[in-house]
């Protein structure tokens, strides 16, 4: 039949579940979402009035593929300025969202069976993108290790295969933030070898802990085996305009440029000015604010004797369930279905014994959803209820 001669690589692929577990929530009434990593704060009115001028200057014509060259400009300027990460503007590709930045760089460096290791927990998306590109996941598990990167653990998994390391600091789903040790482990294993590092650097202008200086500002000298990925999404409340950013060596920026090129051409052209007005607000006031509502869930957290990790930046809370003897999923549908509370299985990031639960909603929201968290555990596992 027709639809059994699709590429191959689509039939191992499958909808995101962090999506779909958000999906059956919609539909329960009275729930409380807490799924979905999506700022609740309105993108600032400096970001929509620059996107509102662009319109009417009739700024909607074909751009330059890799984006104009003013924001570019912006964007190496920014990122000398935050993290003297060195790159020029003809080093920057300006993406439909770090999704798009991300398919691209994995794209663009992978063959088939090449390896690509993960540190789990990790981000759906990159074992969904290594998969299509007929490549192989390679997860590192760092749950024993406080989800930071043992270095022997990681030697042990690369091999004559192995082209890339994925690093997501912050981290979604756990908010760690990788330590020196556990970046110097990564420069130990990719040093003098022909592997990239893949910097996921979406949350890092998220931390709690002061400014976050990742793998790329580390391991400067190692910039042609580097390459960022960033987001407008996060820092800026801007998930629905889908504007990212991809940082590489001029040499591997030209050929990542054409495949940008002959995905979607160019992102949206009044957006451009938005992205040059939002790289001038502090996100500040959002952090502080996601970092109240951190403590305010580990508090309640620690109140119901989970464990947990405090999260050093992100806006995400990840506690253990395994006291429960319930995989992720199922915990997670009988808090739905029982206590009207959504929150994300540890099985869509590789930690079937963890939840997520996201900060992004208001102070009544999270109040509520940690009562009914509550009186769920108590209910069916502390006080002669049948979850076990």
């Amino acid at each position: 039949m027709i639809q059994d001669r699709l590429n191959t690589a689509l039939y191992g692929a499958r909808r995101s579940p962090i999506r779909e577990f958000s999906r059956l929530a919609s539909r329960t009434p009275d729930c409380v979402r807490l799924t979905l990593g999506e700022p609740d704060f309105e993108t600032p009115e400096p970001i929509r009035q620059a996107a509102g001028e662009a319109l009417a200057r009739g700024e909607t014509h074909y751009i330059e593929n890799c984006g104009t060259a003013e924001l570019r400009e912006k964007i190496a300027a920014f990122e000398k300025k935050r993290g003297g990460l060195d790159y020029a503007p003809d080093e920057v590709i300006v993406t439909v969202g770090a999704t798009e930045a991300i398919f691209t760089a994995l794209f663009g460096i992978l063959n088939p069976g090449d390896e690509v290791i993960v540190p789990i927990p990790a981000f759906v998306l990159y074992e969904r993108i290594i998969g299509l590109c007929r490549a192989v996941f390679v997860p590192l598990d760092t749950r024993e290790d406080g989800f930071q990167i043992n270095g022997e653990k990681l030697a042990g998994l690369i091999s004559p295969r192995t082209k890339a390391i994925i690093l997501n600091s912050p981290n979604n789903p756990t908010g760690c933030v990788y330590s020196g040790e556990s970046l110097r482990a990564v420069r130990r294993a990719a040093e003098g070898k022909d592997i990239f590092v893949l910097c996921d650097d979406v949350y890092n202008q998220l931390c709690y802990t002061g400014p976050c200086r990742g793998f790329a500002e580390e391991s400067a000298d190692l910039k042609p085996q580097v390459l960022v990925v960033q987001s407008f999404s996060k820092p800026y409340a801007m998930t629905g305009w889908r504007m990212g950013y991809l940082l590489a060596e001029r040499r591997i920026c030209e050929r990542l440029a054409l495949l940008h090129q002959f995905m979607v051409t160019s992102s949206a052209a009044p957006f451009q000015r938005a992205c040059v007005a939002a790289l001038d607000q502090d996100p500040g006031e959002m952090v502080r604010e996601y970092r109240r509502r951190r403590d305010y869930v580990l508090e309640r957290l620690r109140g119901m004797k989970l464990q947990v990790q405090v999260p050093e930046g992100a806006f995400y809370v990840f506690p253990s369930i395994a006291e429960f003897g319930l995989d992720s999923t199922a915990f997670c549908t009988r808090l739905l279905q029982e206590a009207r509370v959504a929150v994300t299985p540890g099985l869509c990031f590789g930690a079937d014994d963890h939840v997520r639960i996201s900060c992004c909603c208001g102070e009544e929201s999270l109040r509520k959803g940690m009562d009914r968290l509550e009186s769920f555990i108590e209910t069916a596992f502390r006080g002669g209820g049948h979850g076990r």
